[in-house]
């Protein structure tokens, strides 16, 4: 294993044994999107965390076992996509932006 996720942020030097990963990309029409925000909020919809995407339109949070709700947003567009995250492993995530 080279230390990366099928077409995602390589994962070389996090430790998955103690947290999960939760990653992926924001995509808007199939192309990356840079510059947008996603936030990670918990199970009754409380904010916990948010993030800028890279100019690659990635994305990384580190969070406990349990389903989570990524919201993505951006100039014009929004979406919400439910994850699950399990310690020990990597969610890989792409969110497709719709228009708001």
């Amino acid at each position: 294993m080279c230390g990366s996720t099928k077409g995602g942020l390589s994962i070389a030097g996090v430790d998955t044994s103690k947290e999960a990963v939760i990653q992926g990309r924001v995509l808007r029409d199939g192309e990356p999107v840079g510059n947008a925000y996603v936030r990670l909020l918990d199970p009754s919809g409380e904010f916990t965390a948010e993030v800028p995407t890279s100019a690659t339109g990635h994305f990384r949070f580190f969070a406990h076992d349990g389903r989570w709700t990524l919201r993505t947003l951006a100039p014009g567009a929004k979406a919400d996509r439910q994850v699950v995250a399990t310690v020990g492993s990597v969610a890989e995530v792409d969110v497709e932006l719709t228009a708001a």
